[in-house]
């Protein structure tokens, strides 16, 4: 983490004592967040970001920032204040009342805080292990990304813990849904195929950007359910994530994988061109 954090709106060093045991939203995780790649001063695909953050805050009765251009610009000054225009940031919104334990000097309804970090050296040949019965798609809190993360971190931890990367989570089907902070893709031919949001996965934001902007020629990438054999047969399996990029699996329990990344390099050439644009435009337009 780097040195300064952004504590409602104010500029506060890492070491200082900002939060209360009576702010209920540390203790229960109520709260939402999201992290960010910050390319070039610019925060990336920051209106998805945004947009559902502020639906997972209404799904959860927690209150959100109403501007999200002042909520932008206020996160900005976290970048600059670290000197970071290159990192993660990651950016909660945190309730503060309600229920038994609300503390009596609370004085907002919630609060704001984020923090950046380096990038993410993340390497290639991803091992994954399978976790059954780790997303409930039927749930109506499925794909909320919410502060109750800690089902997550155990899960990755176990499977670090195995000599492995990352956990495969599948859902109450017995079908893939995602990893404990990253989508997955596998790729048939020129099909890329991805889990729907019914096997309860998160709706990630480069997930919704290989669906729905991204295009490369002759590849077609569509929402489909998958079943975990099917990625030992795949040409390619790969993983999504805001700092992550698309990023090749080459291990599942155990089980080499042989991919063939022609498919997603060129899907991530794609991407990298859409990414590239996308930094050129916001900055073009600040500089106005």
């Amino acid at each position: 983490m780097h040195r300064f954090l952004l504590h409602n709106g104010e500029i506060r060093d890492t070491s200082e004592n900002l939060v209360s045991p009576g702010q209920v939203g540390l203790l229960n995780g109520w709260g939402v967040f999201s992290t960010l790649r910050v390319k070039e001063g610019v925060l990336f695909a920051w209106e998805r970001h945004y947009a559902r953050m502020k639906k997972d805050a209404e799904l959860m009765h927690i209150p959100f920032p109403a501007d999200a251009e002042a909520m932008r610009l206020e996160l900005l000054r976290l970048v600059e204040a670290n000197g970071s225009p290159d990192a993660t940031l990651r950016v909660a919104v945190i309730r503060n009342r309600g229920g038994m334990f609300e503390g009596p000097a609370i004085s907002r309804d919630y609060d704001m805080v984020a923090f950046t970090k380096g990038l993410t050296d993340w390497k290639g040949g991803v091992r994954l292990m399978t976790k059954a019965q780790a997303r409930h798609g039927d749930s109506p809190f499925s794909g909320a990304k919410i502060l109750s993360w800690s089902m997550n971190l155990t899960m990755l931890e176990e499977a670090q813990s195995k000599g492995f990367d990352e956990m495969l989570l599948l859902d109450h089907r017995g079908m893939v849904s995602e990893c404990t902070s990253a989508n997955i893709f596998i790729v048939e031919g020129s099909r890329v195929l991805t889990p729907p949001l019914t096997a309860g996965c998160l709706p990630g934001v480069t997930r919704a950007l290989l669906l729905e902007e991204v295009r490369a020629d002759g590849v077609r990438v569509e929402e489909e359910e998958i079943a975990p054999e099917r990625l030992l047969a795949a040409d390619d399996v790969f993983l999504t994530s805001s700092t992550r990029d698309l990023l090749g699996v080459g291990c599942v329990d155990g089980r080499t994988l042989t991919p063939q990344p022609q498919t997603r390099e060129k899907l991530l050439g794609a991407f990298q061109s859409y990414l590239d644009d996308y930094v050129a435009q916001r900055r073009a337009a600040a500089a106005l």
